[in-house]
């Protein structure tokens, strides 16, 4: 079962997993840094 192909499988999964995740938070990050300079308080 845990042949090379799988293993690879496995791995790119995971890195698509992580990028996508990254691009979510950085996103957020960089729209919650944008959103702090237009408020008053």
């Amino acid at each position: 079962m845990l042949d090379g192909a799988f293993l690879s499988h496995i791995l790119l999964w995971l890195i698509g997993a992580m990028t996508l995740c990254a691009t979510v938070f950085t996103i957020g990050a960089l729209f919650s840094m944008g959103r702090t300079s237009y408020r008053k308080d």
